[in-house]
């Protein structure tokens, strides 16, 4: 009695450290500190500059690339180019020794994504990263788990949107209608797949 009660108590401990512990749950509103006090508020939000001009990857690679501290220098060797904030930038742009930024948004290991299928294809920054546009420090927003992610498998027409909409974080369909006959539209015209097989995601 006394060992079956353990293993039933034991069993529900896992089970529950092994579902909390998911990115649902463990990275969601993770906000490290950065080495430099980056707002994309001002950057992205006030100035609106494109996400792209930074992360010019994106629409290339698997990966969305941290600019270099020499395209920060494209504006900042005019604008506040004595600040003392910018003191690592300027010593990076130097040197090139690369700024130690933390990673904020990962994936696990064993998983596969690439931007550059998703941004070409309709999908806006703003459905995984969140309204990045408003953030004096970027945190994680939203959930990576598997059922984020199958939930815009399943019904890909309900998030996407024209290419010149992609980096417009606070774009919205006029209405409910209007989304889902453009997103049906999308999905036909750019042969948009509802890949839900494990090998789509797991390699």
């Amino acid at each position: 009695m006394i060992v079956s009660g353990a293993l039933l108590v034991g069993g529900g401990v896992t089970a529950g450290v092994w579902y909390y512990f998911t990115p649902e749950y463990t990275r969601v509103g993770y906000q490290p500190i950065q080495p430099v006090a980056f707002s994309h508020n001002i950057h992205a939000g006030q100035l609106g500059m494109d996400c792209r001009y930074c992360h010019s990857a994106v629409e290339k690679s698997w990966y969305s690339n941290i600019p270099a501290a020499a395209v920060c220098m494209n504006c900042h060797s005019q604008v506040l180019k004595d600040d003392p904030k910018l003191a690592l930038v300027r010593e990076s742009a130097a040197t090139g020794k690369p700024i130690p930024w933390v990673q904020i948004h990962k994936t696990p290991e064993f998983v596969f994504f690439n931007h550059s299928v998703h941004v070409n294809r309709g999908v806006s920054c703003v459905e995984c990263h969140g309204r990045i546009d408003q953030m004096d420090e970027v945190r994680h927003a939203k959930s990576f788990s598997m059922t984020f992610c199958l939930n815009c498998h399943r019904d890909p027409a309900a998030k996407l949107r024209s290419p010149d909409k992609i980096t417009d974080l606070g774009w919205q369909a006029e209405t409910p209608e209007k989304q889902r006959a453009d997103g049906e539209k999308y999905v036909h015209d750019w042969k948009v797949q509802s890949l839900q097989s494990c090998s789509a995601c797991h390699r």
